[in-house]
């Protein structure tokens, strides 16, 4: 279908682009580029598997094509809506072949640490290793909020729209999150107050207190 070619699509806001993309395949084809290498980063995060997270990315798009027609903006960004499909899809994967739901956090922590100095290195690796191992002792929801956090960078509403939790409740997991990991590794004879910042990790962008 035509669109309207005093505004090329990559010139497009996000509103106008979403709402062009209703009719126009084009238009959806700017949000595929605009939006595959998130949702595919997402996806792998949360299966650990390439080929997997490539199926699952292009279903996330297939599944969005057919159903933005009926797309209503709720007033968080777009990516929210492709980050609930995807969630779905995700879960429905782990479901299906009853798999236990890890994220490969490895690649969270690395994507998240702070090296201050070459002779910290050793020291940042145990914590790296340490810290690692508290992380895959949290319940699933848990972990895909620290994706969501640390990796994809995304605010508590957006956050929220995803998992089917209010932002309030989602600030709420988060403090939880962070409670449970500072007990734990407290209880793995580290100093309490080094507490998780004390690990590296940078705060991620947006509110989240």
């Amino acid at each position: 279908m035509a669109h309207n070619g005093h505004h090329p699509l990559a010139e497009l806001d996000e509103k106008e682009l979403v709402q062009l993309a209703k009719t126009d395949e084009d238009a959806f084809g700017e949000i595929y580029r605009r939006y595959v290498e998130k949702i595919y980063n997402y996806v792998y995060y949360r299966t650990s598997n390439k080929h997997d997270a490539e199926d699952l990315t292009a279903r996330v798009f297939q599944r969005a094509l057919n159903h933005i027609p009926n797309y209503e903006d709720r007033g968080v960004p777009f990516s929210a809506w492709l980050y609930r499909i995807a969630h779905n899809l995700v879960v429905n994967h782990h479901r299906d072949r009853k798999r236990r739901k890890i994220v490969p956090l490895d690649d969270l922590i690395v994507s998240t640490f702070r090296w201050d100095a070459p002779e910290k290195v050793t020291e940042r690796r145990e914590d790296h290793e340490e810290l690692l191992a508290t992380i895959r002792n949290l319940p699933e929801d848990r972990q895909q909020l620290l994706v969501l956090k640390f990796v994809e960078r995304l605010s508590n509403a957006e956050i929220g729209e995803i998992m089917g939790r209010s932002e309030g409740a989602i600030k709420s997991l988060y403090h939880r999150t962070l409670i449970a990991l500072r007990e734990e590794m407290a209880g793995r004879e580290r100093p309490p107050d080094r507490g998780v910042r004390g690990f590296g990790l940078r705060k991620p962008k947006g509110n989240f207190d």
